[in-house]
């Protein structure tokens, strides 16, 4: 197999803005990259950056967090109430299109979101009624503010064509924006976070392909023979080497002694570079250490604190980002005065069951505290399923008993 793979750009693409007119190296047949290449998403440079482990990590985690929390229509008034039957909340809570979930959907968009700083979505309608949210890959949609301020978006379809939509036909979910037509790409600002990122990278798998893995030498005083050599050889390889052979005892002869190699400065620098360039990826998209794995001291009462703050300094901007981006294009004007959208936070912020239950009942006025839910409120806040088991466990009733949409009366 060939060490390394040299492709070079045709000369009419070298002039070409995204091109480059340096020869891309591979290691081999086997190298994502090439791959990539092949596929010709090397220009986007996502497929690259989610190779960073700590990348990974933090898209993970806000694309599944925000995916996974119900998305629900609510309508004001003295009692708000999920408007279950309207086409946009079936879109978010049931299925947005034939062929995905909602928490695929959503976590699809978050993740071109946080990646190129815009996610645009295609709103198929069946005359006013929306009844489809087609995602559009990278790449495939030019937004552009047009006349009567409004936004236009010229779009490419599967077969190489273009077409152009108003704003009332597309999603469009923005990140943090210079002129309020298109998001910032967070990839791009902090590109040379992730090339620091992966040249200490290489640099650290290139001393464990090239560098000297010795833990310690055997000296002795004078030379040894072949012989003595050969069989001191052996029989380190056969009797010391291997987890079953920790904490032995060695026979040293000859007058040999044993001296370990100790962690050098160079080492330790080359871990705390690899550490601080994790830190950096955390900083960009807002996740705290430990949730990257990185520390063990910040468990107990600490990692609770640092998950609440994950969700309302992290999390809950974009949810915010969504809420009104959906209301933008999914709810009429006369609509959005007393409708909106809302994501279930609290879902990510739950406790024990004993704590869910201990809230739950005080809220309901348990222990002569003054009620501030209903029982119906309750239902709402935990998302729970119409088990009579569990809102016996949760509403302090006897199982099979129904639970009153009245609060309870303290005298």
């Amino acid at each position: 197999m060939l060490e390394k793979l040299k492709f070079w750009r045709k000369p009419e693409t070298q002039s070409r803005p995204s091109a480059s007119a340096e020869g891309l190296t591979f290691s081999g047949l086997d190298d994502p990259a090439l791959l990539e290449y092949i596929r010709g998403s090397m220009s986007g440079g996502s497929s690259k950056m989610l190779r960073n482990t700590a990348a990974l990590r933090c898209l993970t985690l806000i694309g599944n967090g925000l995916g996974m929390l119900p998305t629900s229509l609510y309508e004001a008034g003295a009692e708000k109430r999920v408007l279950r039957d309207h086409p946009a909340h079936k879109l978010l809570r049931v299925k947005p299109n034939p062929y995905q979930t909602p928490m695929e959907f959503k976590s699809q968009m978050q993740l071109l979101l946080e990646t190129e700083g815009n996610a645009y979505a295609r709103i198929i309608r069946s005359g006013s009624r929306p009844i489809h949210l087609i995602p559009f890959e990278k790449g495939r949609v030019e937004a552009k503010l047009g006349p009567g301020f409004r936004m236009q978006y010229r779009c490419q379809s599967e077969n190489g064509g273009q077409i152009t939509l108003d704003q009332d036909e597309i999603l469009h979910i923005r990140d943090l924006s210079l002129d309020g037509v298109t998001g910032l790409s967070r990839q791009n600002l902090s590109k040379e976070v992730f090339e620091l990122a992966d040249a200490a990278r290489k640099a650290a798998a290139n001393v464990f392909r090239t560098g000297v893995m010795a833990g310690g030498a055997i000296e002795v005083p004078n030379a040894l023979s072949d012989q003595a050599y050969q069989r001191m050889k052996q029989s380190l390889n056969e009797e010391y080497s291997g987890a079953e052979n920790i904490n032995k005892w060695m026979i040293a002869e000859e007058g040999a002694t044993a001296k370990p190699f100790a962690s050098s400065a160079k080492d330790g620098q080359q871990i705390e570079n690899r550490n601080h360039q994790i830190e950096e990826v955390a900083r960009l998209y807002g996740v705290p250490r430990p949730l990257l794995m990185m520390d063990d001291t910040s468990w107990g009462s600490g990692i609770e604190q640092l998950a609440i703050f994950f969700v309302q300094y992290t999390l809950a901007p974009r949810f915010v980002m969504w809420e009104q981006a959906l209301a933008r294009s999914l709810l009429s004007d006369r609509e959005r005065e007393n409708l909106y959208f809302k994501f279930n936070e609290r879902a990510l912020m739950r406790g024990t069951l004993k704590d869910q239950a201990d809230y739950f009942a005080k809220s309901l006025g348990a222990g002569g505290h003054q009620p501030w839910h209903s029982a119906n409120e309750v239902r709402d806040l935990a998302e729970y399923a119409a088990s009579d088991a569990l809102h016996a466990s949760v509403l302090g009733q006897p199982s099979g008993k129904k639970a009153s949409n009245e609060p309870k009366k303290t005298t």
